[in-house]
């Protein structure tokens, strides 16, 4: 059992738990990931290590009710059942950071994806790199951690859906409008927005990296639900990633198998909910 130190709400259906877990918070490197597990029962839930203090070994995670995993997470108090991690290969650009300190850097975050785009703007900005960030949400009551990214890149864009902060419109619209601004783009978010990133770069010839979230079970690469397609081949974003050229990337396919478990996940989610007492 790992202690919780807080777990608290961040906007309508999104949490931050902080977590004593000084191993895993040690070897961290900006890009990986955990897989958590609310007791041990639960189904693993991979999330994106957003923050942490190695002096008090803490990490930090933003997680997005949207199932029945994250349902359970989000009712956690004193104690999670278990944490693995680091997980996954660490960013590209953070691991090796002087290779592209003359390099003009974007981030795209889409919703919850600006949890991951953060350390990584962070530690780019510890190495002297300035960042430019394009983020984007539904509503204005969507945004997370505005205050963080804010503190740690050089000039932030918002869009949202509906016109309530920012432009209205798409993140796309933003980068494709700067797009002569840059030379490296790395999108992070859902998978729709990712492909709608990277179709704007290749029509510029802007290298694009993108962070891949499909289905994940053991994180291991042994159980292949994290399968994706790049340039034709299989790959595991579990070992393999989750970063990836995203010119490579087979989208379609990455749309098509988020919807493989639906079904089953619709149900198991009421079952929890009756379980929880939630309305």
């Amino acid at each position: 059992m790992y202690k919780v130190i807080s777990n608290k709400k961040v906007n309508l259906n999104s949490f931050e738990m902080v977590i004593e877990a000084p191993s895993v918070c040690k070897n961290f490197i900006p890009g990986q990931f955990c897989i958590l597990m609310a007791n041990e029962e639960s189904e693993r839930v991979p999330l994106t290590i957003y923050d942490c203090d190695k002096e008090k070994g803490l990490i930090y995670v933003i997680y997005q009710v949207v199932g029945a995993s994250t349902l359970e997470l989000s009712h956690v108090k004193n104690e999670i059942f278990s944490i693995l991690g680091p997980l996954g290969k660490p960013s590209e650009i953070c691991k090796n950071a002087l290779e592209y300190k003359d390099k003009k850097i974007v981030y795209v975050g889409g919703g919850i994806g600006i949890a991951p785009v953060y350390p990584q703007v962070k530690y780019l900005a510890s190495c002297g790199i300035k960042v430019d960030v394009i983020y984007g949400a539904r509503s204005a009551n969507m945004f997370i951690i505005r205050d963080k990214i804010e503190s740690v890149c050089n000039k932030i864009s918002y869009a949202t859906d509906d016109g309530s902060f920012g432009i209205k419109g798409f993140v796309t619209n933003i980068l494709e409008k700067n797009i002569d601004k840059y030379d490296i783009c790395v999108a992070i978010g859902p998978v729709i927005m990712m492909k709608n990133v990277c179709d704007v770069t290749k029509k510029y010839n802007v290298k694009t990296i993108v962070s891949m979230n499909p289905i994940m079970v053991d994180g291991s690469g042994m159980c292949g639900a994290c399968r994706c397609e790049i340039e034709g081949k299989p790959k595991f974003a579990c070992i393999d990633g989750p970063e990836f050229d995203g010119h490579k990337v087979n989208f379609e396919n990455a749309l098509k198998r988020m919807n493989i478990y639906k079904e089953e996940e619709t149900k198991k989610y009421e079952e929890i909910k009756k379980r929880l007492g939630e309305k």
